[in-house]
């Protein structure tokens, strides 16, 4: 003979039933998932010059990912610049990059290989466009390089892309109006010195050690850029990504004298694409941010490293990796 519960029994036992069952899913749910296995093998970073920032920047977040990531082995390579880097991630030899915001939309406009499947992890550091000349220069603006030997960076270079903009701007032909050496932060210094250059243009983070060394070995000052902004802006789309900055006055202090200098800037976007693994791109993304104040204080231009701007990666979505960081950060 079965004896029925009392009303309250009967609770009682829908209310513990009911709690076994969520305990159950909870304990399928950890046993099922677990912690994904930790990140390991090889990954390329492809960087830049060897005297620019990208370099040193490279060199320091691969000593803080064998903190935080040890059995990721991290190989740096250089290349001539955003576009380079680019071209060296879609074709595999590269897994992560550095790369300017401009030179990334000029790449997805151009339709270039493999450019829908590139993703941000964050936004870095801005770049700061940089006119240098002898400090007996006659040039004050960009409209005084006509017929001048301007270095402009390599064809592969995100700061030859700013450069043909800015002389744009400037009324000035990049082919007819000057004499463009295509060299390299890595050469330029050095063939200003020899006299066998007028200025150079460069974009990078503040200050850049090739200008810091130029600046305490051979007196130059840094051109003002400014008066360029509208006219840059008046080209349209494609220059959506610049804006109008300031080089603080202790930026380079021989070069200026102690004063600031206005100028244009535009963010470096750290990418990769969408084929790289999830965990790894999170904890490669992790590590960027955590190591902001480690990294910034030899490379000042990392102190601009933020997380609560780090995912304004346009015109990148994404990476899901990166996606996955933010949200465990979110407050």
């Amino acid at each position: 003979m079965v004896t029925a519960l009392p009303r309250t029994g009967r609770r009682a036992l829908r209310a513990a039933t009911a709690a076994l069952a969520v305990l159950g899913t909870a304990l399928w749910w950890l046993l099922s998932t677990g912690d994904e296995p930790a990140p390991r093998g090889q990954v390329t970073l492809a960087t830049g010059v060897p005297t620019g920032v990208y370099a040193r920047y490279g060199e320091l977040l691969k000593q803080d990912l064998a903190r935080d990531l040890p059995a990721v082995d991290l190989r740096l390579t250089r290349s001539e610049g955003s576009i380079d880097n680019l071209r060296q991630l879609v074709a595999g030899r590269a897994q992560f990059t550095i790369a300017t915001a401009d030179a990334v939309a000029a790449y997805k406009v151009g339709g270039e290989p493999g450019a829908d499947r590139l993703r941000a992890c964050a936004r870095l550091y801005d770049d700061y466009m940089q006119l240098v000349v002898p400090k007996s220069s006659g040039v004050h603006s960009t409209r005084d390089l006509r017929r001048l030997r301007v270095g402009v960076g390599t064809d592969g270079s995100g700061v030859q892309l700013i450069t043909r903009r800015l002389l744009e701007a400037a009324g000035l032909d990049f082919d007819k109006d000057i004499e463009p050496v295509r060299v390299g932060i890595d050469r330029m210094p050095t063939l200003l010195r020899e006299g066998k250059l007028d200025a150079f243009f460069w974009s990078g983070g503040l200050p850049t050690t090739a200008v810091q060394r130029l600046a305490q070995r051979y007196p130059v000052r840094l051109v003002q850029l400014g008066d360029l902004t509208e006219g840059l802006h008046r080209q349209g789309e494609r220059t959506r990504y610049y804006r109008a900055a300031v080089m603080p006055a202790d930026a380079y202090p021989r070069a200026q004298d102690g004063e600031a200098v206005k100028t244009i800037a535009v963010a470096n976007l750290l990418v990769t694409t969408d084929r790289e693994d999830a965990a790894l791109t999170q904890g490669i993304t992790r590590s960027v941010i955590d190591s902001r104040d480690r990294i910034g204080r030899q490379v000042h231009a990392a102190q601009k490293v933020d997380l609560r701007t780090a995912v304004f990666t346009d015109p990148l979505p994404l990476h899901e990796g990166a996606r996955r960081y933010y949200l465990s950060v979110k407050p």
